[in-house]
């Protein structure tokens, strides 16, 4: 039997436990992985007791208070603390999510934080998204036309057109669904992902673009789009509740009808 490993200087090591916490009986343990590059050494998994008297109910409120309270050198994204900017998607509990809308209740055990899988991290729960914005802007996320807009109004468009955009328009970019893709694993310099493709999805069904054509001729690629296989980790994963599995079936299907 095959055996695989993870090379000697990605594999993770028991790092620092910081302190018990005294006289509270709600505490939680939160394991967080580390890593900082400019020190050479390999990655860590931090241990930290959290008082939760004095703590909001989210996972980000509690690496909010490591950082500020515990240990200054934890570094992560964050923005909203509402669930619409994405910055604060991580690995929590073996799931991708947005650390803002995760509640701490919901984890059963030791709070275990890792970064998304399977990029580059730039700092501990940092990750590299270099790759994964440039693949959203190659899918020219903006309306395209060719006729003039109307000179009195914008351009409209039906309330049952609308409603057709209205849950791809609602993508935050946290890259929680493409992160949990096997396929975007191990083809992410060449597969789109699911992101980019309910993004692209998300053009093709505007009845006010005008370059329909010029955006399958785009996707109709053995590994931009067809390297898909229908898994549907990204469904289960989306924060939104947003299907990108069926976005990209239903691209798949527009590429068919074409042919015919």
């Amino acid at each position: 039997m095959a055996e695989f490993r993870l090379p000697p200087n990605s594999r993770i090591k028991k790092g620092k436990h910081h302190g018990k916490v005294e006289g509270s009986a709600k505490v939680r343990r939160f394991a967080v992985y580390r890593y900082d590059p400019d020190s050479g050494e390999n990655p860590r998994l931090d241990t930290y007791e959290v008082d939760m008297d004095g703590c909001g109910p989210m996972v980000l409120d509690a690496l909010i208070k490591i950082k500020n309270e515990i240990d200054p050198t934890l570094t992560f994204r964050r923005s909203c603390r509402e669930g619409i900017c994405g910055s604060c998607a991580m690995n929590v509990d073996g799931s991708n999510t947005l650390a803002c809308t995760t509640a701490i209740e919901a984890v059963k055990g030791d709070v275990r934080v890792y970064p998304l899988p399977h990029m580059p991290v730039v700092k501990d729960l940092v990750p590299d998204l270099t790759n994964f914005y440039a693949q959203y802007a190659s899918i020219k996320p903006w309306l395209q036309t060719r006729t003039p807009p109307p000179p009195d109004r914008e351009r409209l468009q039906s309330k049952e057109d609308q409603e057709k955009i209205n849950d791809p328009s609602a993508c935050i970019l946290c890259a929680c669904c493409s992160t949990s893709c096997p396929s975007y694993w191990w083809n992410s310099d060449r597969y789109l992902g699911p992101a980019a493709l309910l993004a692209a999805y998300r053009w093709l069904v505007d009845s006010r673009d005008e370059a329909t054509g010029e955006r399958l001729d785009d996707l109709e690629d053995p590994f931009r789009l067809y390297r898909c296989h229908t898994i549907m980790n990204c469904t289960q994963a989306c924060p939104k509740d947003l299907n990108p599995a069926r976005a990209i079936a239903e691209t798949k299907k527009m590429l068919a009808e074409r042919r015919h």
